[in-house]
């Protein structure tokens, strides 16, 4: 048999306040790096990771503080995410890349593109709009206010994150989501969602100083970051948007074949 298993290593990346960033790589050839959710950390791409290796250099890492990282005594801060990223970029000397973002990881994602502008050769905004604003964008802003649908699905035992469908349909899915959301303790999640909210203040066409080709990927069932893809790219610079059906916000884990495979061809049509 000529299978073989790519080539896997893992790591800490420190910073200078006390941080640590833990890595994970696996695979060769171009670099894709994987930033996860408030709910998630490097262990949420296993299905990404495992898809893309053979043909990729694939980086998951964990946000300062989320399993197994550290964050300073303050806790997380995501105005400190995209200068993370970049010191594992040049840890690893991965040079230009791509990144595939969910949630939390979209202001990662979007920060570090402005930061280094045309380094990045793609951009996959799964579930998130990072640190744009959608009130600046002509039909962006949500439809509709999903607190109620939150607030139901925890009083039924589901991780909002995951989604009912995620709950009923896979629940193996949802029982491994809930041990990796569990992993990350010692600081307030709703503090940190709070600081990302505030810095959702970015006019979505000043997005195109980042000089990054980038696809927005809602998810049809999302009720914890709800908002049009379509008007999104509509007032980015030559943005796409693809929608991924009968998911919740946690698309790359629950619909990991569909979710590849836009991902997948969003890379081939931007040459990336």
């Amino acid at each position: 048999m000529s299978f073989r298993v790519p080539p896997r290593r893992a790591g800490f990346v420190d910073r200078p306040d006390g941080a640590r960033i833990a890595y994970e790589v696996t695979g060769e050839g171009p670099a894709i790096v994987f930033a996860h959710g408030l709910g998630g950390n490097l262990m949420s791409w296993w299905q990404q990771v495992a898809h893309f290796a053979p043909r990729h250099t694939c980086v998951a890492f964990s946000h300062r503080g989320f399993f197994p990282s550290v964050a300073p005594a303050g806790g997380p801060d995501p105005a400190e995410y995209a200068g993370d990223l970049a010191a594992l970029v040049d840890a690893l000397d991965l040079g230009d890349i791509r990144i595939v973002c969910q949630s939390m990881g979209g202001w990662t994602g979007v920060e570090y593109a402005l930061l280094r502008p045309g380094r990045v050769k793609a951009l996959v905004l799964g579930a998130t709009i990072g640190s744009l604003d959608p009130r600046q964008a002509p039909g962006g802003a949500p439809t509709h206010d999903a607190a109620a649908a939150r607030a139901e699905l925890v009083a039924r035992g589901i991780n909002p994150a995951a989604g009912a469908r995620m709950a009923e349909e896979q629940p193996a899915l949802h029982h491994l989501y809930n041990h990796i959301y569990g992993l990350s303790q010692g600081f307030d999640r709703e503090a940190v969602r709070a600081k990302l909210h505030a810095g959702r203040n970015r006019a979505p066409a000043s997005f195109a100083a980042a000089q990054t080709p980038v696809l927005f990927l809602p998810s049809e069932e999302d009720v914890v970051l709800p908002y049009s893809g379509a008007a999104m790219a509509a007032a980015v610079p030559g943005a796409r948007a693809v929608t991924l059906r009968r998911a919740g916000h946690s698309g790359h884990f629950e619909r990991a074949a569909e979710f590849n495979a836009i991902v997948e061809t969003f890379f081939r049509e931007v040459g990336a």
